[in-house]
């Protein structure tokens, strides 16, 4: 295979890490209300910086904040991404990574992206299951592990309503019988509705959670793009939070603009809608921060034609200044690149102050910024469900001295116990943080 161009490019500039510009603000200037948003940096060359993934050493773990300790709650996984805590304490793992999307990886930019992901730990063949972990003596360590569900197609998000247990496949949403104490599903689904997937299918994530009283079910699907480079006609449905009516299956819009949202939660103080959102690349080590934000009902929050409120993209052609009049900023950053995918509130955590009111993140950690952000969860205070102050970090440590990664935090969620689970699906754990002993 003759080498492309580009791959030359990266060489002659020294290496994956050399190439781009390299950060001029700090993670902190790109985070809060607030956020710096200094001027885009386009270069010839996106910034890549790929932190290797290599998987925790024996004995290893990462580090939790003062007043609190982690062990793994379930080790050995396969890239366990996602978690949900059924209400009899059982905890579901979805084991998941990318479904084949041949469009998403032609031409030069995409062939180089195939390469840095496998680099990053996120070119694994997904599992396409869902375990269930049991800790019936609670020790806070699963002893039972069955598999609950299989032969999915790249799994994520999952809800539980009444008897109705809702997977959403990175094409559809699906919907199981589910009776409590089940620990193993081997009737056949009902699909809700489809989802959009296809060759292309460049953020494959869908997750789904269900309204308090459990008539609609609201599924995030991201862009299929970074900033609609391969035309609307290929965002259709994309970059938007649907909401499905959980008895006829209709859908609709309920957000729109949102890049690549994954996280949702009800904030337990306002009773809003919040999610994680991945904002878009290749304008620098700066820009542009992800965020988390109430989704209101009807808005649009600027992808692809602005970032952060009104800050136009001048890439997207054509324009559509009407739509960027109408976008709304988001309400907290939570700095450039972090990958912030994981989202829970801390209603039901035992967790000591600060950790009482607010938001756990799982921050996936960069590819594309210099020096690394992200690679951690972090805790955001709230107060009368609005963000106030500066993050916590609650783990930190998942890179080693050499900026190898061993482990990538993503789904975050307290369980019955009121502890903090988050899956590492570089690790291939689940973390529980407690409270310290």
């Amino acid at each position: 295979m003759r080498t492309p161009p580009l791959v030359l490019v990266i060489a002659f500039c020294g290496g994956l890490a050399a190439c781009g510009g390299t950060a001029r603000l700090q993670v902190s200037d790109g985070t809060g209300p607030s956020p710096q948003l200094p001027e885009p940096d386009k270069t010839l060359i996106p910034i890549v910086n790929i932190a290797p993934a290599i998987g925790w050493p024996q004995g290893a773990k990462p580090i939790a904040a003062n007043g609190t300790q982690v062990a793994a709650f379930a080790e050995d996984l396969d890239h366990p991404r996602w978690l949900y805590v059924l209400p009899n304490g059982d905890v579901l793992v979805a084991e998941t990574n990318a479904p084949p999307k041949p469009e998403d990886g032609k031409g030069i930019r995409g062939w180089i992206m195939k390469k840095f992901m496998g680099r990053a730990g996120a070119r694994v063949p997904s599992a396409n299951r869902i375990t269930l972990l049991r800790d019936k003596d609670h020790d806070g360590v699963a002893e039972t592990r069955t598999v609950f569900l299989q032969n999915l197609n790249s799994p994520f998000g999952m809800t539980l309503v009444g008897n109705d247990l809702y997977v959403a496949d990175t094409d559809r949403l699906l919907r199981f019988h589910y009776e409590s104490g089940d620990t193993q599903i081997k009737s056949p689904p009902a699909k809700v509705v489809d989802l959009p997937g296809g060759l292309l299918n460049h953020h494959w994530t869908k997750n789904v959670i269900a309204s308090k009283d459990g008539s609609k079910l609201y599924v995030t699907v991201g862009s299929n793009s970074n900033v609609a480079e391969h035309g609307m006609d290929k965002e259709e449905g994309r970059a938007a939070i649907w909401e499905v009516d959980r008895a006829t299956g209709q859908q609709r819009i309920f957000a729109s603009g949102l890049r690549n949202p994954n996280g949702m939660a009800w904030e337990p103080h306002s009773g809003a809608l919040w999610t994680a959102v991945n904002e878009r690349d290749e304008i620098g080590s700066d820009l542009v921060p992800d965020y988390i934000t109430s989704v209101k009902d009807g808005a649009f929050y600027g992808w692809p034609y602005s970032y952060y409120g009104q800050h136009v993209d001048i890439r997207v052609e054509p324009q559509n200044p009407d739509l960027v009049a109408k976008a709304i900023a988001p309400d907290y950053a939570v700095g450039p690149h972090t990958a912030s995918l994981g989202l829970t509130f801390a209603e039901n955590s035992k967790l000591p102050p600060p950790f009482t009111q607010g938001a756990f993140i799982g921050q996936h950690g960069s590819w594309n910024r210099k020096p690394y952000s992200g690679y951690k969860v972090i805790f955001v205070p709230f107060r009368a469900g609005k963000p106030v102050g500066n993050p916590v970090d609650v783990l930190s440590g998942f890179l080693n001295g050499k900026e190898e990664a061993m482990g990538r935090p993503v789904g975050v969620v307290i369980d019955r116990q009121g502890d903090l689970l988050v899956a590492d699906d570089v690790g291939n754990k689940v973390w529980r943080v407690s409270a310290a002993r």
